[in-house]
């Protein structure tokens, strides 16, 4: 299957089947998704609370209650359930850190690339830390970039998913301790095999046309 084949089928379930579950072998490939995704100058401002027993599931639950009900039986009878979690506020000793990382992983020829780097990193998250304020969305932005790359990987590896804007993220914050952490909620993806019974599958896929969207240049 190409690229174009996988956009073309994956859709957001709205029914999972409960009694299928993701194998391991193939949600390791999609817990390499979400720490491989890219995001701005290497930033990573994320964490991930997974989900995969129906224990964890009625915890992340606690969130689809109320107002969001409408997404109750998408947590409770997916596979595995992920929180997409955001830094609340992105120090420079966690710049210190990413970089430490790096060198670790050899990513520096020499000295020079190293500064480089450090350098770039701290003007970008200086601008929108220092300067513009707007640190809390930008660092959601690279959520929403991981989200993306995760939900077409999904799709790749044959895995039924949904994200789930529908959620309290004030009762997952509480349920996980995050702010404690240095995290906040943002979002959760249900992953796990469509329902015999998911409306959503038969449906067209309607997308606006390339006309409206694409402006090609000579």
């Amino acid at each position: 299957m190409n690229l174009k084949e996988v956009a073309l089928s994956r859709y957001s379930t709205k029914e999972f089947d409960p009694s299928k579950q993701i194998p391991k072998e193939t949600f390791d490939h999609i817990k390499s998704l979400l720490r491989f995704s890219p995001s701005s100058v290497n930033s990573q401002p994320w964490h991930f609370v997974i989900a995969d027993t129906p224990e964890g599931r009625a915890r992340v639950a606690k969130g689809t209650q109320g107002m969001f009900a409408f997404n109750n039986e998408k947590v409770l009878d997916a596979s595995h359930v992920v929180v997409f979690c955001v830094k609340t506020h992105i120090p420079d000793e966690y710049l210190d850190r990413i970089l430490e990382v790096e060198e670790e992983d050899q990513r520096f020829v020499d000295p020079a690339v190293k500064e480089t780097a450090q350098a770039g990193r701290a003007t970008f998250v200086g601008l929108h830390r220092d300067e513009w304020k707007d640190a809390d969305h930008w660092m959601e932005k690279q959520v929403y970039l991981n989200m993306g790359t995760v939900l077409l990987g999904a799709g790749a590896l044959g895995v039924d998913a949904v994200p789930l804007e529908g959620v309290d993220v004030n009762a997952l914050n509480e349920e996980f301790g995050l702010l404690e952490k240095g995290f906040r909620a943002v979002t959760a993806i249900s992953f796990g095999y469509r329902s015999e019974n998911d409306f959503n599958a038969a449906l067209p896929k309607s997308r606006l046309r390339e006309e409206e969207i694409f402006t090609e240049l000579a």
